[in-house]
C-alpha cells in the first residue's frame, strides 16, 4: 500500500510545500502540543503557520463549532446572520478605526485581495505601494504585491507595485544607521518615489514581515510615513494577519508599535482569529468599505459555524490577557534563545517581539544566507520532539517561531533547550 506521502504526490501540485524529508501527518493535538500518525508527541512553535493562536482543541472554542453546527452550519451573507454581527461588533470597536464597517472572508490572502480591490476603487487608482521582502497572499494580486521572490510565481499583474525601504532593519543600504536615521532615509526613499508617480492607491504593510522572516522597521516608521501618504492622500493598509490578536505582546495591532499617527484606513485580519478555523477579513472607514458601486457578498465569509468559532476564542484570548502573556513569556523565550545562539556561529540575528521570534541564519563569517543550516534546524527539532517553521527573502534564511499565546513558561524553557542542541548540531551545516 501506498503511504499517504505517496498519495499526496499523486494529486497535490509540486509546488505545496512540505516540512520534513520524512513528512509527518498531525493527527491531534492539546494545549500547545500535537501528535503524529506514529504517536509522537511535538510541542507546536509554529501553531499551523501562526493560526493555532490560543490553543489546540481549545474546549470553549470546540463547544462553540459543536453547538453552531447543530443549529445551522451555513447560510451566506444574503441572510441575517446574527454570529457575523457580533463578531464584527467586537472587531470594529478593538480596531481603534472610527466609523468601522467590518467584511469577513476565508483566508488572509482573499482578505487582503479585497483591500486592494477596495483601496483601488476608492482612489481610483491601481497603483500600490508595497515593501521589499513583504508577503501578502497567494492570489493573482496578491503575489502581484508580494516583495519577497521567493514567493512570488509570476511578474504579471492587474496592478503597478512601487516598492519601498523599510521593512528590514538590519539588511540593505541603511542597515548601518541608527533607528532615527533609518526611518529618515526610509521616508526620503518614500518621498522621491512619489516624485516620480501619481495617483498612488495605497500603501500596504505588515507591521512585522511574517513569511520573510518576523523582520520589523524601527517604531514609529508607519507613522512617519503616514504623513507623507497623507499629503497625497495614499491610504493606508495594515496587513495584521500575522501580527494582530496580541501576537507581538507589547500591542494589540502590530501598528499600534507606529501609533502616533492613529490606525490605518484598512486593516486586514486572518489567521489567529478562528483558531484554525477559516477567518479573514478587513475592518475600515466606512467611506472606503461602502464604496463599490456594485453587488457583491461573500458565500462562505462569515459562515456561522466560523463566526462562533472566532468570538470564543476572541474571548477566551481577552478574558485570560494572553496578550500580556504574549509579552512576558515572550521576552523570556527571546532572551533564552540569544544566550542558546550566542555561540552559534551560523546565527546572525535573533529579532522578535511577543511570540512572534525569528533566528535568521548566515553561512559562518557571511552574511550570506544558509538554507542547508535552516533545514538542518527543522530536522533536528523535529527528532527532539519540537516544531518550528522557516522564512526569509531572497537574500536570508530564518527560523520562524510563533507558538500559540498561552504558553507557559515551562514550555517556553522545553523548546527553547531543544533549539539550542539543533542550533548547535547544525552548526557547521552550510559552511
Amino acid at each position: 500500500m501506498n503511504s499517504l506521502h505517496d498519495r499526496h504526490k499523486a494529486v497535490i501540485p509540486d509546488w505545496v510545500a512540505l516540512y520534513y524529508q520524512d513528512p509527518i501527518e498531525i493527527t491531534h493535538g492539546e494545549g500547545r502540543y500535537v501528535w503524529d500518525a506514529d504517536g509522537n508527541r511535538y510541542l507546536d512553535f509554529f501553531g499551523g503557520i501562526l493560526t493555532t493562536m490560543t490553543a489546540h482543541a481549545l474546549p470553549e472554542v470546540a463547544k462553540a463549532v459543536a453547538e453552531q453546527a447543530g443549529r445551522i452550519i451555513h447560510s451566506s451573507t444574503l441572510y441575517l446572520n446574527r454570529p457575523m454581527v457580533e463578531l464584527a461588533e467586537r472587531i470594529a470597536d478593538l480596531s481603534g478605526i472610527p466609523d468601522a464597517r467590518v467584511f469577513f472572508t476565508t483566508s488572509g490572502t482573499e482578505a487582503n485581495d479585497t483591500a486592494l480591490l477596495l483601496a483601488t476603487a476608492y482612489r481610483g487608482s491601481n497603483q500600490i505601494l508595497a515593501m521589499r521582502n513583504s508577503y501578502h497572499g497567494r492570489s493573482f494580486s496578491t503575489v502581484g504585491i508580494t516583495g519577497n521572490r521567493a514567493w512570488s510565481p509570476t511578474g504579471l499583474s492587474p496592478l503597478q507595485t512601487l516598492y519601498v525601504h523599510g521593512g528590514v532593519r538590519t539588511r540593505g543600504p541603511f542597515a548601518q544607521y541608527t533607528d532615527e536615521r533609518f526611518i529618515d532615509a526610509c521616508v526620503a526613499d518614500l518621498e522621491d518615489l512619489l516624485g516620480h508617480t501619481r495617483d498612488v492607491a495605497a500603501l500596504i504593510a505588515e507591521p512585522i514581515q511574517g513569511v520573510g522572516g518576523f523582520t520589523s522597521p524601527p517604531d514609529g516608521m508607519y507613522a512617519a510615513f503616514r504623513r507623507v501618504l497623507d499629503r497625497h492622500g495614499i491610504l493606508w493598509i495594515s496587513d495584521e494577519v500575522q501580527t494582530g490578536w496580541g501576537r507581538t505582546g507589547d500591542h494589540f495591532w502590530g501598528w499600534q508599535a507606529h501609533g502616533e499617527a492613529g490606525p490605518p484606513d484598512l486593516l486586514t485580519f486572518a489567521k489567529g482569529i478562528g483558531n484554525g478555523m477559516s477567518v479573514g477579513g478587513v475592518v475600515g472607514r466606512a467611506e472606503i468599505m461602502n464604496c463599490l458601486d456594485a453587488n457583491s457578498i461573500s458565500t462562505f465569509g462569515g459562515s456561522p459555524v466560523t463566526m462562533a468559532a472566532g468570538l470564543a476564542n476572541l474571548a477566551y484570548l481577552q478574558e485570560h490577557d494572553l496578550q500580556s502573556n504574549a509579552r512576558r513569556v515572550g521576552r523570556l523565550l527571546i532572551e533564552r534563545l540569544r544566550a542558546a545562539a550566542a555561540d552559534v556561529d551560523c546565527v546572525r540575528e535573533v529579532r522578535g517581539r511577543g511570540l512572534m521570534i525569528g533566528i535568521e541564519l548566515t553561512r559562518p563569517g557571511t552574511d550570506r544566507p544558509n538554507p542547508e543550516a535552516a533545514s538542518a534546524v527543522l530536522e533536528a527539532a523535529r527528532e527532539a520532539g519540537l516544531l518550528i517553521g522557516k522564512g526569509g527573502g531572497h537574500h536570508t534564511t530564518a527560523l520562524r517561531i510563533a507558538p500559540p499565546l498561552s504558553l507557559t513558561a515551562a514550555e517556553a524553557e522545553e523548546g527553547a533547550a531543544i533549539l539550542q542542541q539543533a542550533l548547535r548540531a547544525a552548526r557547521n551545516k552550510g559552511a
